[in-house]
């Protein structure tokens, strides 16, 4: 007889997108202005208090628009960071093949 393991019983993660993390973020603290501990609220958005004080950290005093408006600027950021290796790394090609050593 085979040994069956038993089902992976972790919860699925799910990637919460920047807008959904700012109006969560705003759900604990209207939550913690009823009363609630912020543990409590935590709870009840559905991620745990890591999770929560990372999003806080990155998120905490934007608004929505400003969240859109900083994720633009992280990928235009991004592009930009490759443009300049790639350009650099092709002067250093023909640097090298100025000099004649290829």
């Amino acid at each position: 007889m085979a040994f069956e393991p038993m089902e992976d019983l972790r919860i699925p993660r799910k990637r919460h997108n920047a807008e959904e993390i700012v109006t969560k973020l705003r759900q604990v603290d209207v939550l913690s202005g009823q009363g609630k501990s912020v543990a409590e609220a935590v709870q009840s958005i559905g991620v745990t208090e890591v999770t929560y004080y990372r999003w806080r950290s990155e998120y905490g005093g934007l608004k929505g628009d400003q969240v859109k408006r900083l994720k633009e600027l992280e990928t235009e950021n991004s592009r930009l960071r490759r443009a300049v290796s790639d350009l650099t790394l092709d002067k250093m090609i023909l640097a090298e093949a100025a000099r004649g050593n290829f």
